[in-house]
Order: C-alpha cells, then structure tokens, then sequence
C-alpha cells in the first residue's frame, strides 16, 4: 500500500467450487509429436525459447474443387451399405484440413468419418493429435478425444479429454490445460473443465479453471476470459496483491475493451486497515488522419471513511484522516484543431496532500508532488505565436502551509512575435497579461507574496546578428516593461497598488571561429577554437513593493555567463553590470560531422554589486551575518570560473564534466562529473559524482526547501542484459555529506519462452519537503514482485517507467 509495500505477487489460494471434480486433462505428448524443432546451430541471438513450432507441408494436394474430399490409402473396403473403411496410411484432405490415421472409416450418407488413432489433425497451423476422432466431410466441424494440440504461430499448446471444432471455427476443450510453454516444460499452464477458444476473435474462456505453476496449483477463478494473441480483450486483469504488517491489500481490476479507441478499466481494492476504495481509468483517442485528432485519459479513486491507519510519513500525527473520505481525480486531455492550433487540457484533484503517499500511483511513486489545472490553446504562426491559457494546480503538501499555497492564472495571454530583415537586423515583441489569484489568509504570509492582481508585462527588442561562418556579433536591446493592479484582500498594507516598471537591457555578444584540420588516434578530425565575450547591463529599479507570482532567482552556470537575466518569470529584473570571457573548442569527426569533444572555460567580471534580490530594495544589501551566501552572490566581483567538458570517448563510453570554482575563495562551489556506458545490446553504467556549496543555489525563496548543508553525492546505477533473458538492475545513490544511502536499488528481470518475472527491491530517503535539514527524513522501502505469464497475462504492478528513469539510458524488456 503506498510506500509501506513489502511484496506483491500472486496470491498462494487455492480453490476449487464447492462439488466440482478437478479437471485432469490427459498427459501431454513429447516434442517431436507436436512439429517442434530444437534450434540447434541456428538459434537467433534473442532466442528465449530452445526452438520453434513448424509446420510441416499438406503430404495430400488438395482438390481440384473447393469442398470436395481428397484421400489416400493403402488399403480400401467397401460395405454393402455404402460406407467405405479406409486402412493403413490413411489421408484425408478437405480444404486447409488435413487427417492422418491409421484407420478411417465414411458412413454411406459421406457426410462424417470415423477416425481410429493415433490420429492427427491438421488445419492453418493448428494440429491436433489424438486417439479417435468424428470428423465432417461437408463442414469443419470436428471431434477428437484425447486431444493434444498445438497453435504454430500464437506459439499456444495444450491437452484435452476431448475437443471439438465447432462449425462457427471456435474450438471447445473439455477437462483441458493451456500454455504457451515449450513442450517439456510446465513452469505454468491453466488448467479448466470447459476452456473455449475463439481465434477469430482473439480469446478463450473457461470455467472452473485453476493456474498451475510446475503443476502447483496457485489461483482459481470459476470463470475467466483471457487473450489469446495481441488483440484487446475484455474481462479481468490479474489481481494486485500486497501483504505488510499492516494487513492485506488486494485490487481486482477489470478491463472493458470498450471500442478501437477508447476502453476503461474498473478497480476494486479492499484494503485491510483501512476500507474499500474503487478506481477506474478511461482512456480515449481520435485521429481521423488529417492533422486533427485528440487524446486523453481520466482516471479517479474513492475510499469512503478511511479507517484511520497512521500516515506512511512518520512526521504526521497519529490516525490524522480517520474518518475522512479519500480521492482523487485525474484528467488529461490533448488535442488539434488545425496544423497550427493545439489546445491541452487537464484537471487534478486530491482529497488530501497525503494521498498517494497512502495509497500510491506506481511502484517508483514517481514524486506526485502535485495535479495540475490547465486550459490552454497554443497557435504557432509564420510570425506570431499566441497562447491563451487558465492554470493552476494543487500542491500536494500535508499540512499546506499558507505560503506553499500556487497561484493560478486566470486567464494568462502570450503574443510574441519576431521579424528579421536580410541585412540582419531582426525586431521581437513578446508580452503577456495575466491575472494571478490564490485562496489564502493574507496574514498567514509574507506581505510580498500576500497580493492578487494582474500583470502586464511587454518585452520589444531590436538587435543585429552578424553571423559569417569566421563568428558573430549581436548587440541587442530590450525594454522590459511591467505594469500591475494589485489587491491585497483584508490585509491592512500601506504598499501600492498599482505599480508600473521600466528596465533597460542591453547586451553586446560576440566571437570568433577559428578551424583546423588535425589527425588523432589515426583518424581525421576537424577541430574549433571559439573565444567569446559578452557585455550585459542592466541598472537597478526599486521593486520593493512588487509582488512575487512567478520569479525566482536562478542559480550560476555556463548559461548563465551570456545571459543577462539573473531571474525567471517576470516579477523581478535583476541589476547588472558584467562582462564575460570564455573559450570553447569543438572537436568534429570530418567524414560525419559527429561533434566527439566539446570543453570549454569562461569567467565573468562584476563592475558593481547586485542589489536587487528578491526583497527588491536597490538600496540594500543582504545582511552579511544573517545570510552569507545572499550578500556574498550580491557582493562578489568575479561569477565563478565555469568549466565544462562533453566528451564521446567511444561509441559507447561518453562523460560529462561541469565544475564552477570560486578564484577569490579558493573553493569549488558546483563540481559534477558523470561518466556513462551505452551498449547496443542493452548494458547500461552510469557513474556520477554531484557537490554543492551550501548556499549555492537560491533557485527556490522558500528557506526551507534551500539546501541548508554542504551536499556531496556519488550516484552508480546499472543494467546488465546478461542474456537474451536475464537483466540484472541496480542503483545506488549516497549522501557522503550525511554519511546515508539516498536510494538503493537492486533488481532482475527473467524473460523466458513463456513468462517473464520482474523482482526489484527498493530503499529510499524521503525528506519530507524540507532540504534545508535531514531533522525530519525518513526511510522507506518495498520489494516489487511482477509475474507475465505470456498468452495469458500478469500480475503485479509495472514499474518499467520508473527504472527508466532511475537509470539513465535504460530500456526495459518488453515481456
């Protein structure tokens, strides 16, 4: 359940209903009876299976007419009634339908046969062997008794007491088994009293049907409908089921294979220590080919009366939703109106911020950290891009402080626009207006971030790009003009409302291309040495008064070196005055192009402190003692030396070095080194190395989600494809700072001829939405157990989206 998940797996239960024998379906037949060739020497590489279903030529042609009967015999009889006995090496061929017995006999009407067996039954890659058989002559209609069959493609076998092929094609299996197993193995087979096939349609059913894993009985249903190729099929998907300390935790689904485009699924999920809540999803999609089209899913869950278990975060207060009713809903929307017009809608909700922490979304639970509230439609043009939108989303926080609340925009409206003429002169226009609200108690929070209102902010820009293939140059400015009405509620506020600013930005970007060709390592290369330089100003406005919607104060970085924005959104613009210089080089392989290395080096110079910050006072300082870093970020007269390197050793080994090194204080302030293996075959090594200064970062204004230590982290994850069907997972990420595992994760993935097992264990650090101390962390883990019974389904929770992205560069196995 959520995060206190110990297993999941299949139920070990055993059913059977009440006065109903066990099927016992007959034993089944050696390989070299059911078309089934060893591989050998030829074996494919991602061979899962030790060899294949092949299906031997018709030995009869068939005849002339279609629906008449060709036979073969050494031995012919004919009875005064007018039925004939054939014996010996007896054929029989109507159609795609073929019979070889020893013994058959055609009553006077010609309408049926008797087969003796051993017989065996061919029909469009279906054989079926058995020891008697009823066969009609006019339809394909059939009757075998002690049947064993075998489906070359869909690669499905099985054993039967008896089996008839109905008239309409369907077949029907009495006292049977089905598998998808090679022949010599029983690692699984369902075994019913009355299994019925339909390969028109693509599934079976069977009643009183039990699966058995190397002939351990281990579930049971009195009826089940199971697919028996690709195609979607309705009915029951396999349970979930979780045991902990806690209690038990079972979910049914149930799939309706509603339309070609749409289908649904409906959850049930009994809960021990804590109730009943039922889920559903709903999945729909159009496309009708001509550039329109729409997509989008909506799912939910609903516990009525949560019982009262204590929180999976140990922090909360003990029983803290006893008695409340639990939800949540989901809905995504996307679609096309026109080539050039998209729109994108999305809802979410939740009853509480502890939700899926309780209940869980996925095996990784994938930070559900909120649900997003959208409407949004997106035109691209030639010249104009606009974009209409409504959003906000719910923060899934427990308890939600008042400051952590969003705000939502209601409406936000874009129009940007950009001209260039062929002397290299270009205009740009970018604006936006929109209206910012949230429901809070404006005394709960800081004044700055107590206001409602709107903003309009303008953005015109004229520059110039001279770009020959020897450099560029590009001098730019750009009037950054916002204007806002303010409402700050009930709050008793001297500051303004209504505010208005204009800043300046100018910047002078240029640099030079220099080229040589150079050989290395025996091959050819062409390589690039790229010095750049880059003035930026920007004078100081007081935006003291202004609120703080969108805007946070962006952390240093390569980027950063030619950029002339110290923050994001548009509630603040930064004061600046600095040049900086770099170098990068390239180096290029001649006969692809392929850039192989990359590095490059630059440091900027401070000609006057940065005295805006988020407080916006263009007259203060950050207080030295209280917040070293803010006052140091504002007072320093060099940014950090930037170095990086992109670096291709080979096609398969690639790393990446960042490092950022105060000259003034000696001290690296960012360092990271990632060093990665990609191998064709799927083996995957991903080694990385992260440090942080304390402070370094003041992307976030919240204090406590600043980091308030030193952080130092060594991060190794792996997939190894040992064979065509074994993948071994793991990952490890350490706080050396702390001296703890953040994460450890180990895992296998067995892909076999028939099935396929997924078996990961997971432990966690959660910190509980507090970076600025490890005070209130916790520990969580679980172990995740996932069966694929191939041709029949699965069971257990998938998890593949998650070690994709906790391992970088991996894919998971399709079962």
């Amino acid at each position: 359940m959520g995060k206190r998940l110990y297993w999941t797996a299949l139920a070990g239960l055993t059913a059977v209903a009440g006065g109903n024998a066990l099927a016992a379906p007959p034993a089944p037949l050696p390989a070299e009876q059911l078309d089934w060739q060893p591989w050998g020497d030829d074996a494919p590489s991602d061979a899962l299976c030790r060899g294949h279903y092949v299906m031997p030529p018709y030995r009869l042609p068939a005849a002339d007419t279609p629906g008449d009967v060709r036979s073969s015999s050494d031995r012919a009889r004919y009875g005064e009634d007018g039925s004939v006995s054939l014996a010996g090496e007896v054929l029989l061929r109507r159609g795609d339908s073929q019979v070889e017995a020893p013994e058959v006999r055609v009553g006077p009407a010609r309408e049926r046969a008797q087969v003796t067996g051993p017989m065996a039954l061919r029909d469009q890659g279906l054989l079926v062997r058995g020891d008697s058989a009823e066969v009609a002559l006019q339809s394909d209609a059939a009757s075998v008794d002690g049947a064993h069959y075998v489906a070359h493609e869909a690669r499905l076998r099985g054993d039967a007491q008896r089996l008839a092929r109905l008239e309409d094609g369907r077949y029907q299996l009495t006292d049977a088994s089905f598998t998808t197993c090679e022949p010599g193995s029983q690692a699984w087979r369902l075994v019913g009293s009355d299994i019925l096939l339909d390969r028109e349609k693509g599934y079976g059913t069977a009643t009183h049907a039990r699966l058995e894993v190397q002939d351990v009985p281990v579930f049971y249903w009195p009826w089940v409908r199971f697919p028996i190729d690709d195609r979607r099929q309705s009915g029951f998907l396999w349970p979930v089921i979780s045991a902990s300390g806690d209690g038990l935790d079972y979910a049914q689904p149930y799939y309706f294979n509603l339309a070609p485009n749409y289908d649904a699924t409906l959850t049930p999920r009994f809960i021990g220590d804590r109730g009943f809540l039922l889920g559903g999803e709903f999945r729909y999609l159009q496309d009708d080919h001509s550039q329109r089209g729409y997509a989008g899913t909506v799912e939910g869950a609903y516990l009525a009366n949560d019982q009262g278990k204590t929180s999976s975060n140990p922090n909360d207060p003990p029983d803290a939703f006893e008695g409340e009713d639990r939800w949540y809903l989901d809905y995504r929307h996307q679609g096309r109106l026109n080539p050039r017009l998209d729109y994108q809608l999305a809802y979410g909700a939740a009853s509480d911020g502890r939700y899926f922490d309780d209940f869980g979304r996925d095996f990784g639970e994938s930070d559900t950290a909120y649900l997003p509230r959208l409407a949004l439609f997106d035109y691209s043009g030639e010249t104009w891009q606009l974009e209409a939108r409504a959003q906000g989303y719910q923060r899934l926080d427990y308890p939600l402080a008042e400051r952590d609340k969003p705000f939502y925009r209601l409406p936000s409206l874009t129009a940007n626009a950009r001209w260039d003429q062929g002397s290299g002169f270009y205009q740009q226009w970018r604006s936006n207006a929109t209206y910012f609200w949230r429901d809070v108690v404006e005394q709960d929070v800081p004044v700055n971030e107590a206001a409602t209102g709107s903003r309009v902010h303008l953005a015109p820009a004229l520059g110039w790009r001279g770009d020959p293939s020897w450099g560029f140059l590009e001098p730019r400015v750009e009037l950054l003009q916002t204007a806002y009405d303010l409402d700050y509620g009930s709050l008793d506020t001297e500051r303004d409302t209504t505010l208005s600013r204009t800043v300046p930005v100018s910047s002078l970007d240029g640099g030079l291309v220099f080229e040589r060709e150079l050989s290395a390592f025996g091959d050819g290369y062409r390589q690039t040495l790229e010095p750049r330089l880059n003035y930026a100003y920007v004078p100081a406005k007081d935006q003291q008064d202004f609120p703080d919607f969108d805007t946070n104060e962006l952390a240093f970085s390569w980027g950063q070196l030619w950029s002339p924005y110290r923050f994001s959104g548009s509630d603040r613009v930064g004061d600046l005055n600095r040049l900086s210089a770099g170098v990068s080089s390239r180096f290029l392989e001649d006969d692809s192009g392929r850039e192989r290395l990359a590095a490059g080096i630059g440091q900027g110079v401070y000609f006057e402190d940065r005295r805006i910050d988020m407080n916006g006072d263009p007259d203060t300082l950050p207080d030295r003692d209280s917040n070293y870093a803010a006052w140091y970020r504002a007072t320093r007269d060099r940014t950090p030396l930037v170095t990086k390197l992109d670096w291709q050793i080979s096609d398969y080994w690639s790393t990446r070095y960042a490092w950022l090194y105060d000259t003034e204080r000696e001290v690296t302030e960012r360092n990271s080194v990632d060093l990665a293996y990609r191998d064709p075959r799927g083996h995957v090594l991903n080694l990385g190395y992260r440090w942080e200064l304390q402070g370094f970062d003041p992307s976030d204004g919240n204090p406590e989600d600043q980091l308030g230590y030193n952080r130092e982290e060594f991060d190794v994850s792996f997939a190894l494809r040992a064979s065509a069907r074994v993948d071994l997972i793991g990952r490890y990420l350490y706080d050396n700072t702390n001296s703890r595992s953040l994460e450890r994760l180990a895992g296998v993935q067995w892909n076999d001829c028939c099935y396929g097992l997924q078996l990961v264990w997971r432990d966690w650090v959660e910190d509980n939405d507090t970076a600025n101390t490890t005070a209130d962390d916790y520990t969580d883990r679980g172990i995740f157990l996932r069966f694929i019974f191939k041709g029949l389904g699965g069971v257990g929770q998938e998890a593949d989206s998650y070690f994709e992205r906790a391992i970088p560069g991996y894919r998971s196995t399709a079962f």
